[in-house]
């Protein structure tokens, strides 16, 4: 009985090591099955390591992007804010006095543009005004479309100026009539013709007494017309100068070192900047100030203490203002007069009484600038824009 018990607990125990052999191994082998299962991967697992599972779910979770609100140009009054910087005030203008010296120009389109330059070359000047009674399209040769030697004297009569500036020329390139006769250009009968015309607008400003100031005309960016120009101003040189007018020549401020036409050159303050327009013939805003340059050293030599900025601030008015004594020929004012060297131990022996020194010299009515920086140490103002500038705070013109 005993032995029986036996075996019958080892078939038993055997039994269940049998059942145990079979279900446990099947119970463990799933998740060991699953664990070394391939996946197939998706290309954007294989591109960015990441599949269409993820990508999905971290496509709610993006932050979306905000568009940032657009600033308004107008300046915000809220605190804490940069406020827009005060706009600069317009410079106030100068008044010109009632008695202010004339300055007439006459002219073509290119006279037209240094008029502009002139204005502003005093137009802190309140004893000068500049007139202009420029024809664009007008010049020496189409009579029938403007007449120059006839309309000048009654705009002489007109405005009654203290000093008159021509500058005509740049349309007479083209053939003249006369007398029926069509003249071909700088040929011998229309270079006599057209110096008789200079001499008839010349002769109407020295019936009137007054300073007579040709400005020659530029080269321009055409060859043959670019000739034409060069016996032009060889025209007025000579005619001007026979009557002590002053030719203003301006050739080498638009030419190279070459003398070839340049659309780009120096201007006033020696900057690198554009001087003429896209078709060659008409200045900029540069280029007309630049002509004015030249002319302005003439006019103010000529106007004296009248062209000074700080007339009106001398003690001077619009009834006290003197008038201005010309002289017969402007050249005369070159070579002023000065008294005959004479010995340093008997100055009488040789007929003089003073020094060199002592010769009499021209009374301004304001202080030269010579005079400010000598006497009260006042250098003279810079041009505007110039790099020695420093004026501040700064202004539209510098």
């Amino acid at each position: 009985m005993v032995f029986t018990a036996a075996i019958g607990r080892s078939i038993t125990f055997g039994l269940a090591l049998l059942l145990a052999a079979v279900l446990v191994p099947a119970g463990l082998s799933a998740p060991a099955y699953a664990q070394e299962k391939v996946e197939r991967k998706s290309l954007l697992k294989l591109l960015f390591g990441k599949d269409e599972a993820q990508t999905q779910q971290a496509a709610p979770r993006a932050r979306k992007s905000r568009s940032r609100p657009v600033r308004s140009s107008r300046p915000s009054n809220r605190a804490g804010n940069r406020k827009a910087a005060p706009a600069q005030p317009a410079a106030p203008k100068v008044e010109k006095l009632v008695n202010a010296r004339k300055v007439l120009v006459v002219g073509d389109f290119l006279a037209g543009g240094l008029a502009e330059g002139l204005e502003k070359s005093f137009d802190n000047s309140p004893g000068v005004v500049i007139v202009s009674r420029t024809k664009g399209s007008s010049g020496l040769v189409r009579d029938d479309h403007y007449n120059w030697p006839k309309a000048l004297p009654d705009i002489l009569a007109e405005v009654d100026p203290d000093i008159v500036i021509v500058q005509i020329g740049s349309n007479d390139s083209q053939q003249m009539r006369v007398a029926g006769t069509r003249l071909e250009v700088r040929s011998p009968p229309w270079l006599e013709e057209y110096g008789r015309r200079t001499e008839a607008m010349i002769a109407a400003v020295k019936k009137i007494d007054r300073p007579l100031l040709w400005v020659g005309v530029p080269s321009f960016n055409f060859t043959s017309m670019t000739a034409d120009m060069v016996a032009f101003n060889g025209i007025f040189k000579n005619k001007v100068e026979q009557v002590n007018g002053e030719f203003i020549d301006i050739w080498d401020g638009f030419v190279d070192e070459d003398g070839k036409f340049v659309f780009t050159g120096s201007d006033i303050n020696g900057q690198q900047v554009r001087l003429r327009g896209p078709d060659g013939i008409n200045m900029t805003a540069a280029g007309r100030r630049k002509m004015a340059f030249y002319t302005e050293k003439t006019i103010r030599r000529l106007l004296g203490s009248a062209a000074d900025p700080a007339v009106s601030s001398v003690g001077l008015d619009d009834a006290s203002l003197p008038d201005l004594t010309f002289p017969t020929s402007p050249l005369e004012t070159i070579n002023p007069v000065r008294t005959a060297p004479v010995a340093m131990l008997d100055p009488e022996l040789d007929g003089g009484d003073a020094l060199l020194d002592q010769a009499t010299e021209r009374v301004n009515l304001t202080p030269t600038p010579r005079d400010r920086l000598v006497e009260q140490g006042l250098p003279p103002e810079a041009p505007a824009g110039r790099a020695d500038d420093f004026r501040w705070p700064r202004t539209a013109t510098n």
